[in-house]
């Protein structure tokens, strides 16, 4: 990932743009954090909040023409937050700002003409950041136009005291001083290193500078620089009288300071000023299911609100994020973050030369099922970002060979001599369709793949030609793609000499492998076929209890609503009510077996599982055999569409028990058994017995075989560690249980067995494995 690939990513996550009231506010306050700590009664914190953007709150806090609230999204489901009266509660109950820290002496000379808010925001500004001020004056009091509001709404006291604090600071006031003409200004220019003009709007012509065609003083409107050098003008000067805005004027006295002390740096005064004044902000916040909540009310709104009334305000504030992705991902929400800050850690975690990789965990954990990307404002899809680094991971020799071996391993199962099967119809020697029931499916349910290839043969004409074998998906989400461009070949060259027929998929993941891989291959999903060509006879198809089941789409049909349609019709036909989740369709959610999350961070694979199973408590009908025995595992009670479409004995959405997923070992016999029935049974095909060490009888009591599972450890991989303690005696005795201990490692994992003989069969008793190195004594 280069570093503008992940500027512009990182542009795509909102969720740390400004909310609407701070974007709108032209000193863009911290109006979200701020209503915060007022709900939570600290009117101190809130106080610090403001005061970091707002030099004046007493005063804002009266006068402000508050443009926050028109924007604020509270509007939307009931009405716009009292932003100012809170700001108010704050000055009055936040108890003394804090000490406004001022920097040493820079030794440079800041004059600035004008004491109202512009002049005193520009003067407080510059005080700060260490430069000699001297404010002038025309009237005997600060202030300017804060004069003409009525003391009820703006009490003199507080007036006086806060325009105070800029003298306070240090910098010279002189009032009663007016700067009037061109030879004034030019006295001023000699006198000091920059002037700033922050006075009324008739006051340019006194000082003969450049107007505009309509009488207006011209300044740039970025940097409120004028035509003469080292003066820099704001506040009244660039608005009609009638347009006065408090807090414009002081964003513009603010914002004058910015570039008068970039001019005294020697630094561009234009620079990386985006945002600067009131914007509209890109962030999202959904309103779907908020309540409507009024204003609340004031006991005296004289007043201002009381202590109580200020936190049931406070308490209305939506407190504005986006976290659209994060709301529906449990992988998003596992790791505490939010696309931007993962991005930020894969991009490094790639870039890494040396030292401990600590994203390794968040790349390899993501389902890759492109969820988020669906309810993102801004179509961020992890999935893309995940995979690709998992790509330059294996490229860069940095991929833990734990996370994604198993699945590799049982990948290559299913495309070795034990599985893998390519045949015409019986009796015919090319293929119309050719039926590619996927590896998982042939694993969970075998019998169902039997019969839906006997319901294809019956259906179709033209041949139906049956493939065996895995699509390849696991090695292109371990971003293995030179097993998975191995695996494509395979297909490919198989399927050319089957003669390209279409091809009948029963396995999302497989319509989307070979869809997104190989679009020239003409794809039909088997659930379309279902609807079209009818159902199987014997089904029943009309219920007098209609039961209801929900269904759950895998998430690799996101873009499939013809097989979505497809699916819902079967059910129906099949008698049954459907209730649609909350997460559905194009928003589904994945069931954690996509993008091998279910190796990687089982602990989070069981959470996701757990959430989606616990949408609805209504039974779940699936069409993904991974979905279904899944969800099975964890004790909810789903059912493959095949499962309807040809129960067997007493299993349907009626019944009481559903069968639940097979263990792993389970899951390739299954596979190897499909083979060798469907070879001799339809195409009469004697299939070789087992050799070497499948001959191994093994003995495993039910709480070893759950910890096998658990531990994904296969029959055959302790069929090869007993086979080869056996022939070389490289095994050990424990004496105390009489049981063996042998290791051995077929692949890049080590394994252990603690067994004992009964006879011609072997009783397991323990296995672990790890991917150490043994190092014998004497070999090293």
């Amino acid at each position: 990932m280069e570093q503008r690939e992940l500027r512009d990513l990182e542009n795509q996550c909102i969720q740390e743009h400004a909310p609407p009231c701070t974007a709108a506010c032209p000193i863009h306050v911290d109006v979200r954090g701020m209503l915060a700590q007022i709900a939570q009664g600290d009117f101190p914190a809130a106080l610090a909040i403001l005061t970091k953007k707002l030099p004046f709150p007493g005063i804002i806090g009266r006068v402000c023409d508050h443009p926050c609230q028109a924007v604020c999204n509270r509007k939307d489901v009931g009405e716009s937050l009292s932003i100012a009266a809170l700001e108010r509660a704050c000055a009055e109950f936040g108890g003394p700002p804090a000490k406004v820290r001022v920097l040493r002496a820079r030794g440079k000379r800041v004059a600035v003409v004008g004491g109202g808010l512009s002049g005193l925001t520009a003067a407080f500004d510059l005080t700060r950041k260490g430069y000699e001020v001297a404010l002038f004056e025309a009237a005997d009091r600060l202030g300017g136009s804060l004069w003409d509001f009525p003391e009820s709404r703006l009490p003199r006291d507080i007036l006086v005291a806060e325009t105070g604090v800029v003298e306070t600071l240090g910098a010279a006031i002189h009032l009663n001083t007016l700067v009037d003409g061109a030879e004034a200004l030019e006295a001023l220019v000699d006198a000091f290193d920059v002037v700033y003009l922050g006075v009324g709007a008739c006051a340019p012509t006194l000082f003969d500078l450049d107007l505009d065609a309509e009488g207006h003083l011209q300044v740039d409107p970025v940097t409120f620089a004028t035509s003469q050098t080292g003066v820099f003008a704001g506040g009244g000067v660039l608005r009609d009288a009638n347009a006065r805005s408090p807090i414009h004027a002081i964003s513009e006295g603010r914002r004058a300071a910015i570039s008068v002390d970039r001019y005294l740096q020697k630094v561009s005064l234009a620079a990386s000023r985006d945002h600067e004044g009131p914007y509209t902000t890109r962030l999202y916040t959904s309103m779907g299911g908020i309540p409507p909540l009024p204003v609340v009310p004031m006991a005296d709104p004289g007043l201002g609100y009381r202590q109580d009334e200020a936190v049931a305000e406070a308490r209305r504030c939506l407190q504005c994020e986006c976290m659209e992705c994060v709301k529906v991902c449990e992988y998003l929400a596992h790791f505490g973050g939010y696309p931007k800050k993962y991005l930020r850690q894969i991009y490094n975690n790639l870039a890494i030369v040396k030292g401990t990789r600590q994203a390794n965990t968040l790349i390899n954990s993501c389902s890759l099922c492109g969820l988020c990307a669906e309810v993102c404002p801004e179509g961020l899809n992890m999935a893309d970002v995940c995979r690709e680094a998992r790509q330059v991971m294996v490229q860069q020799g940095h991929m833990p060979p734990s996370a994604h071996d198993f699945a590799l391993r049982d990948m290559l199962f299913s495309n070795g001599d034990k599985f893998t099967l390519a045949r015409h119809q019986p009796g015919m020697a090319t293929s119309e369709v050719l039926f590619f029931p996927g590896c998982q499916l042939c694993a969970s349910a075998p019998e169902q793949v039997r019969q839906t290839y006997a319901y294809l043969c019956e259906k179709l004409s033209g041949g139906v030609g049956l493939m065996l074998r895995c699509c390849g998906a696991p090695a292109e989400w371990a971003g293995r793609m030179d097993l998975f461009e191995e695996a494509l070949a395979d297909f490919k060259k198989t399927y050319q000499e089957m003669g390209s027929p279409k091809l009948i998929l029963a396995c999302s993941s497989c319509y989307r492998t070979f869809k997104t891989y190989l679009p020239e291959v003409p794809l039909l999903s088997l659930w379309e076929l279902f609807d079209t060509l009818g159902l199987p006879d014997g089904v029943p198809t009309v219920r007098q209890d209609a039961p209801v089941l929900a269904v759950h789409d895998p998430c690799t049909t996101r873009h499939e609503p013809q097989i979505h349609e497809s699916v819902r019709n079967l059910v129906r036909r099949l008698g049954y009510m459907i209730e649609e989740l909350p997460l559905n369709r194009e928003q589904t959610e994945c069931c954690s077996y996509g993008g091998l999350m279910w190796l990687a961070n089982p602990d989070l694979a069981r959470d996701v599982v757990r959430r989606r199973i616990e949408a609805s408590s209504t039974d779940y009908v699936t069409y993904c055999a991974m979905c279904r025995d899944f969800f099975a595992g964890q004790g909810k009670r789903t059912f493959h569409l095949l499962d309807l479409i040809f129960p067997s004995s007493g299993e349907d959405a009626r019944s009481g028990d559903v069968r639940r997923g097979p263990g792993y070992s389970q899951r390739h016999e299954n596979r190897a058994r499909l083979k060798r029935h469907v070879l001799q049974e339809l195409w009469g095909e004697s299939v070789a017995e087992k050799v070497g060490y499948e001959k191994i009888k093994l003995v495993f009591a039910d709480a070893v075989q759950a910890r096998l599972d658990r531990r994904l450890i296969l029959v055959e991989d302790i069929q090869q560690v007993i086979a080869f303690a056996e022939s070389t005696g490289k095994k050990l005795l424990n004496r105390e249980s009489g049981h063996f201990v042998a290791y051995h490692k077929p692949t890049s994992v080590t394994y252990w067995v603690e067994y004992s003989s009964d006879g011609d069969t072997f009783v397991v008793h323990n296995a672990y494995s790890h991917r150490m190195e043994i190092v014998e004594e004497g070999t090293a």
